[in-house]
């Protein structure tokens, strides 16, 4: 009884929980936050200091009594405690307050996962958003989230290919009738290509730089493709040979070189889901095309290295940050197809 009416009070929550950033999406009003999964604990008291941007501020300043960290990595959790914080952080700002200053919310909630995670996992991720103030918890598997909030028809008897490129992973899917037909997860994603220019510019360059810095470089001038005009950009870091802070440049034919490996992963893992297509789907595919989302699908040129490497279509979902939190944000108000999808992805 009680429980009903404390969540009569509360809007029911869709969370994309992701490795890099987690949205937020509240019934009836859309997308009401978009913070990076980053939590900042003072290790003594392990007392929660700042979360998501404030938390991001934070990493590689912090001194040895406080830890700026990650509580997911490759699309798990890593850290359940902190995830935990970190879910009744986000909880309570999308309700307006903190969830200690409103502690009866107690939405319903769906979180988008890797459809690759095993069952150990997802009882993870059902235990910290229960602890975290959440009434029920409904789990959707991120490629289909993906398609619907890219406006794919997945309930009609077609084939409708989906690449989502997140933080911590990459998920193909071919989805057809509301179902996924054929699903694949590979670990990598934005992060890995971050960790890609660290160890290229650390070995070509004899220069450490920072997560942050190699993300901002990738934004800049990174590619998968050739590019008609050279890019550069200016980084700064430290000298591994010297212990001195050093400044230098480096072109966007360089990063792309860096990226070689995660981007070739990549290709392979939709050539494989292509491979492994029935028949009667691979010409719907062949005609549609495939669409890509998630912040990876950002990368400049990705898709002309696909368009050449498939010789499909490739269409860039409208919003691709946002696609996995839309997608799951619809399924509040389609309790049908929340139910059919949720069930299919246990």
């Amino acid at each position: 009884m009680f429980q009903w009416l404390f969540s009569f009070f509360s809007n029911d929550l869709a969370i994309d929980l992701g490795t890099a950033n987690s949205l937020v999406y509240m019934k009836n009003r859309g997308i009401v936050l978009s913070e990076p999964s980053i939590v900042a604990i003072q290790l003594d008291t392990h007392k929660v200091l700042a979360v998501g941007k404030k938390a991001r501020e934070m990493v590689g300043r912090t001194p040895e009594n406080i830890l700026a960290i990650r509580p997911l990595r490759d699309g798990v959790i890593s850290d359940f405690e902190v995830t935990e914080k970190m879910l009744r952080h986000f909880i309570g700002m999308a309700h307006g307050g903190g969830a200690i200053s409103r502690p009866f919310i107690r939405p319903r909630i769906i979180v988008a996962v890797p459809s690759g995670i095993t069952q150990v996992e997802r009882k993870a991720v059902i235990e910290s958003a229960t602890k975290a103030g959440a009434a029920e918890v409904y789990l959707v598997e991120e490629p289909m989230a993906a398609a619907i909030g890219a406006g794919l028809p997945i309930e009609e008897p077609i084939g409708n290919m989906i690449v989502d490129i997140g933080g911590g992973t990459t998920e193909v899917a071919v989805i057809s009738l509301g179902g996924m037909v054929f699903k694949q997860s590979l670990r990598l994603g934005g992060d890995k290509m971050d960790d890609d220019i660290q160890q290229y510019i650390k070995r070509k360059h004899n220069l450490l730089i920072g997560q942050r810095m190699a993300e901002y470089v990738k934004i800049q001038v990174g590619s998968a493709y050739p590019l008609q005009k050279t890019l550069s950009v200016e980084i700064q870091g430290r000298d591994i040979i010297r212990g001195v802070p050093k400044r230098i440049t480096v072109t966007g034919d360089e990063i792309r070189e860096a990226l070689k490996d995660t981007v070739d992963s990549i290709v392979h893992l939709i050539r494989q889901a292509l491979e492994k297509t029935p028949p009667e789907l691979s010409g719907d595919i062949a005609e549609r095309g495939l669409t890509i989302s998630g912040g990876g699908s950002l990368l400049r040129n990705l898709d002309l290295r696909l368009k050449d490497e498939t010789g499909l279509p490739i269409k860039i979902s409208e919003d691709p940050l946002t696609s996995v939190a839309l997608g799951a944000g619809r399924m509040l108000n389609n309790p049908d197809l929340l139910r059919k999808v949720s069930a299919m992805s246990r």
